[in-house]
């Protein structure tokens, strides 16, 4: 079988992992790279030994798929050439920042029968993919995803950088129609959305609390789950998961002090390790060249973007 050959556009940090991880799968030829900055361009194709184009449009004749992971107020100009191209394309997340520029894309692909995927990494972490096993009935679902600022980050607030990805996870975890979502937050170091906690209510009653933050100096990712017989904790950095069962807790208050006392199984989930982007370029690539997508599959990368923008709207019509 020939190697399927692929480009990235954009080199900056997530294109840089992006290039690192198909430079080292033996069933991808890197054909080459290409950003706005030049230089940048090429000391990237210098270091993983393959060339640097001026313009994205020079790959339209070279590769079968892309990865694209520029700024995403370019997703979708960029987006749309290569489909209209007849080239696969891994846009990284989110789609769009508007949800009818994300439809029209997901149309087109479908019209070219063109694999559109966007890069929800975190559905490939190990544990992620063990969570789905094992939440059956969730009532209460609490996310943190907290970091330091960074000023690389021009393009976006929080919601579409990294909160996104846990929307995306509680959408998969909790199978009912979202009727209710409020929205706090706060701009502390940009004009932006840098500190956002969003509560969705689910119509099967189950509720879900989202923290994201770039404004704390600890490096937080995780997700809890509560069920009626259990609490299941993810950590996504570690990729690691304890499930909590049989808890018992009571407080004891005597003259010099109130103590509290908890009794509980936990259990620790193996969790088979991999790096979740060579996963995801993995199936990417195996559903190009063998696979189709659904129109499940679609509609389900649609209703993410479309709840992180419902509490974008909020968050931004707050500030006013």
């Amino acid at each position: 079988m020939s190697e399927f050959k692929v480009g990235v556009v954009g080199v900056g940090k997530m294109g840089e992992y992006h290039v690192g991880v198909l430079s080292e799968m033996r069933e991808v030829d890197l054909v080459g790279v290409v950003d706005s900055d030049q230089e940048r361009a090429k000391k990237i194709s210098e270091q993983y030994k393959t060339r640097s184009y001026n313009n994205y449009k020079d790959l339209f004749n070279e590769v079968d798929a892309v990865v694209v992971a520029v700024p995403t107020s370019l997703h979708y100009a960029i987006g749309k050439e290569f489909i209209e191209a007849g080239i696969h394309t891994l846009l990284e997340k989110p789609c769009t920042d508007d949800l009818s520029k994300a439809e029209e894309l997901f149309d087109l692909a479908e019209k070219k029968k063109i694999i559109l995927h966007i890069g929800h990494v975190e559905r490939f972490n190990g544990a992620v993919q063990e969570l789905f096993k094992i939440v059956k009935d969730p009532i209460y679902i609490e996310c943190r995803r907290m970091s330091p600022f960074s000023s690389r980050i021009k393009d976006d607030g929080v919601v579409l950088d990294i909160m996104i990805h846990d929307i995306d996870i509680v959408l998969k975890l909790v199978d009912s129609t979202v009727i209710n979502i409020n929205v706090i937050g706060n701009s502390i170091f940009s004009k932006r959305d840098d500190l956002i906690n969003a509560q969705i209510e689910f119509e099967n009653g189950c509720i879900a609390n989202i923290l994201a933050s770039r404004v704390s100096q600890n490096k937080v990712r995780t997700l809890e789950v509560t069920q009626k017989e259990s609490s299941i904790l993810l950590d996504y950095t570690e990729q690691e998961i304890f499930v909590h069962r049989q808890s018992s807790s009571e407080s004891q208050l005597s003259p010099g002090s109130l103590r509290y006392k908890q009794e509980s199984l936990i259990e620790r989930i193996f969790v088979h390790k991999d790096n979740p982007l060579k996963l995801e370029l993995k199936h990417f690539i195996d559903c190009a060249e063998n696979g189709s997508q659904s129109k499940l599959a679609i509609k389900k990368e649609l209703n993410s973007l479309q709840i992180a923008l419902q509490i974008l709207s909020q968050f931004k019509s707050g500030r006013q």
